[in-house]
């Protein structure tokens, strides 16, 4: 398999691809005790710029607290070396995949302090839509899965956690392997929670209802992004707790994250949104959206990191 970049960054310095080493025996590997971000850089009019790099990195240190992993680097820090991994391996337009796990910590299920060790690496290389180029223009079809989202107080939707994929695992598998592009997931309360990376939006009669971070979602960084730009165009926003049926008698679905941007859904469960794809006011915010990278919005709230 091609690497995918030449450089990684690894506990303070770059190596190469193929000297990126950890053991089979990291505790991470075994147990899932890893946290990560997604992050984007783009290739703009006045440069390569890292979106929203500061926030992406403060959630990776908020997740760290949340499961009591020592850091040793500094959110300006996590910043500075992923300016530095696009840098060396020479890329403008790149995703970015820092992410901070336990080593060497022996074989226990719990650790003791005075044996944790922290390791934290950042890699970079260009990728493309999440769900594909179409699903971008066209929209996507999806299922709701039959596995739920995690319940309150098992494991905290809060933190971007490598175990706590698992479950994204599950639901969007089922979805593909049933001939769909991705899968929504349920909380426990049959209600709407999130797709198996994305967060969830839907549009009925003009006001864009989204669920809350009380509904087991991850508070994704494109979804406040979503929900100011939406602001910002005077769209009425509802933040609550939404039942199933709501996706079937929608205008407007789709999704948003750092990897699939704001992807349109074009069906769920077979039944097609009354849009039948992106919607009026997706593609508003779509452009409002890809704007930020071309030129075209105004970045007035300082979301772009130049390198």
């Amino acid at each position: 398999m091609k690497p995918l970049a030449e450089k990684i960054w690894f506990n303070g310095e770059l190596k190469q691809w193929e000297d990126a080493k950890i053991h089979v025996l990291t505790h991470a590997l075994h147990y899932g005790t890893g946290v990560f971000e997604g992050i984007r850089a783009y290739d703009t009019p006045k440069g390569s710029a890292v979106f929203r790099l500061t926030e992406h990195n403060q959630r990776l240190l908020d997740s760290a607290r949340i499961y009591h992993l020592p850091m040793a680097y500094t959110v300006e820090q996590i910043n500075a070396a992923c300016k530095e991994t696009l840098k060396a391996n020479g890329l403008k337009s790149a995703y970015l995949r820092p992410i901070a796990f336990l080593g060497e910590c022996g074989l226990g299920v719990t650790p003791k302090a005075d044996n944790i060790r922290v390791d934290v690496a950042i890699a970079a290389f260009p990728w493309g839509a999440y769900l594909g180029e179409d699903g971008l223009t066209k929209g996507v079809d999806v299922c709701v899965s039959s596995w739920q989202r995690v319940a309150p107080n098992t494991i905290p939707a809060a933190a971007k956690a490598s175990g706590n994929y698992l479950s994204s695992y599950l639901i969007g598998r089922e979805a593909r392997t049933r001939g769909y592009a991705e899968g929504l997931g349920l909380g426990t309360d049959g209600r709407l929670s999130e797709g198996a990376g994305e967060n969830l939006f839907v549009i009925l009669n003009g006001k864009l209802h989204t669920p809350p971070v009380a509904s087991s979602i991850l508070g994704g960084i494109t979804r406040d992004t979503v929900l100011t730009l939406a602001r910002a165009e005077g769209i009425e926003i509802v933040e609550q707790a939404l039942p199933r049926e709501m996706l079937y008698l929608a205008n407007e679905v789709f999704m948003t994250g750092t990897a699939a941007e704001i992807t349109p859904i074009r069906s769920i469960d077979d039944i097609p949104t009354r849009a039948g794809g992106p919607g009026e006011i997706t593609k508003l915010l779509q452009a409002r959206f890809s704007g930020l990278f071309n030129g075209q919005t105004e970045d007035k709230w300082g979301w772009l990191d130049y390198v």
